[in-house]
C-alpha cells in the first residue's frame, strides 16, 4: 500500500496543472457577485414595499392562499403552496425571520439552489475525463505499462476526486461568504433555522420541529451537497471508464443531470423516476421541509438510492479498468 500515496499525489497534479479548479473559482468569482447583486435588489425592493419583515411574511401568505383558490394551478404546484403556507406561518408564529439579510443566509440560500444542477456541472469540469482525457492522450497507455496494480490506479484517481469534490465544495461556501458579506454584512452564524419539517402529502408535521443555529444548519446542508456531488463524480468517472473521448463523457452526464432536473419538475406521478439519481441530488430539501418531488422520498430513502449508484459506479468502473483492454 506504499505506493498509493506517490500515485494519489500524482493524479492530484495532473489534475491541478489541467487548471480546471482555477476554472472553477473563476466562474464563481463572475457568477457569486452577479447573484449577490441580485439578491441586494430584491432585498431593497421588498424593504420600499413593506419595512418589517413579518408584513412581507403576512403577504406571502396572502399571496399563497389566493393561489391555491384558483383552478388554473396545478395539483402538483398547490401542494407546495399549502406547505409554504403552513413554514411561513410556523416562522411567524416564533417571531423568527427566515430570510434575515446576511452572508450566512445567502451562502445557505446560494446552495440550495445550486445543488441540483450548478454544482454537479461544477464537479463534472473536473470528473469527466479523469480516465477518457488520458485515453484521448495517449498517456493511459505509459499509465498502463507502470508495474503497479490497475486498481490501485484507478483508486488515485478517485482518491483525487474525492479532494477536489471537497475542496469545490468548500470553495463554493467560502466566496458565497466572503462576496456576499460585502453587501450584506458577516453575521448570522447563530440565526436560528427551524428544521425537523417532515411533509405528508399536503400537510406538515411539525411535531419534531427544532431550532438550530445557522452555522449548523448550513454544515449540515454542505455535507448533504458534498454527498450528492460525490455521486456525480463517481459516476462521471464510470463513463469516463467506459467512452472513449471527453467530449462524449460530459455530455452523457449533462444530459443525465439535467434529465433528473426536468423530471423533479414534469413527473411526479410517475413513481419510478424517485429511484433516479438525478431526481434525489436535492438532499438539503428535507432540512427545510421542501416537498419531495415524487411521494414516499425521504432523506434516508435518497441517502439510500445515491449510495447504491455510488457503489454501482465504482464496481462497473473497476471491473472495466482491470479487466478490459482499455488502451486501444
Amino acid at each position: 500500500m506504499s505506493d498509493l500515496l506517490p500515485l494519489v499525489h500524482n493524479e492530484t497534479l495532473k489534475i491541478w496543472k489541467k487548471k480546471r479548479f482555477y476554472v472553477i473559482l473563476l466562474i464563481l468569482l463572475v457568477l457569486v457577485p452577479i447573484f449577490t447583486y441580485a439578491q441586494m435588489t430584491l432585498s431593497r425592493s421588498d424593504d420600499e414595499r413593506g419595512g418589517d419583515w413579518r408584513n412581507q411574511l403576512v403577504q406571502q401568505i396572502a399571496d399563497y392562499e389566493n393561489a391555491l383558490a384558483s383552478d388554473r394551478i396545478p395539483e402538483e404546484w398547490k401542494q407546495y403552496q399549502r406547505v409554504m403556507v403552513q413554514q411561513l406561518s410556523y416562522y411567524l408564529e416564533h417571531d423568527v425571520n427566515p430570510n434575515a439579510p446576511g452572508a450566512v443566509t445567502f451562502t445557505r440560500g446560494f446552495l440550495t439552489n445550486a445543488a441540483t444542477l450548478f454544482i454537479p456541472l461544477l464537479v463534472l469540469a473536473i470528473a469527466s475525463d479523469l480516465v477518457s482525457g488520458e485515453r484521448a492522450g495517449g498517456t493511459i497507455k505509459q499509465l498502463l505499462t507502470r508495474p503497479v496494480r490497475r486498481w490501485k490506479i484507478l483508486f488515485s484517481k478517485v482518491a483525487a476526486l474525492v479532494l477536489y469534490i471537497s475542496l469545490t465544495i468548500v470553495a463554493t461556501v467560502l466566496v458565497c461568504y466572503a462576496i456576499s458579506g460585502l453587501f450584506f454584512g458577516y453575521g448570522g452564524w447563530t440565526m436560528p433555522v427551524f428544521t425537523g419539517f417532515a411533509v405528508t402529502g399536503s400537510s406538515v408535521d411539525t411535531s419534531h420541529v427544532h431550532d438550530v443555529p445557522q452555522w449548523l444548519y448550513l454544515a449540515m446542508q454542505a455535507g448533504l451537497i458534498w454527498f450528492a456531488a460525490l455521486t456525480v463524480g463517481l459516476l462521471a468517472l464510470m463513463v469516463s471508464v467506459l467512452v472513449r473521448g471527453t467530449a462524449a463523457s460530459l455530455v452523457t452526464m449533462m444530459a443525465a443531470i439535467i434529465t433528473g432536473t426536468i423530471l423533479v419538475n414534469m413527473a411526479s406521478s410517475w413513481s419510478g423516476a424517485k429511484y433516479l439519481f438525478a431526481v434525489n441530488l436535492e438532499l438539503g430539501g428535507y432540512l427545510d421541509g421542501t416537498p419531495p418531488p415524487i411521494e414516499g422520498m425521504s432523506l434516508v430513502f435518497s441517502l439510500a438510492v445515491l449510495a447504491v449508484w455510488s457503489a454501482a459506479a465504482l464496481v462497473v468502473a473497476f471491473g472495466v479498468f482491470t479487466k478490459q483492454d482499455i488502451m486501444n
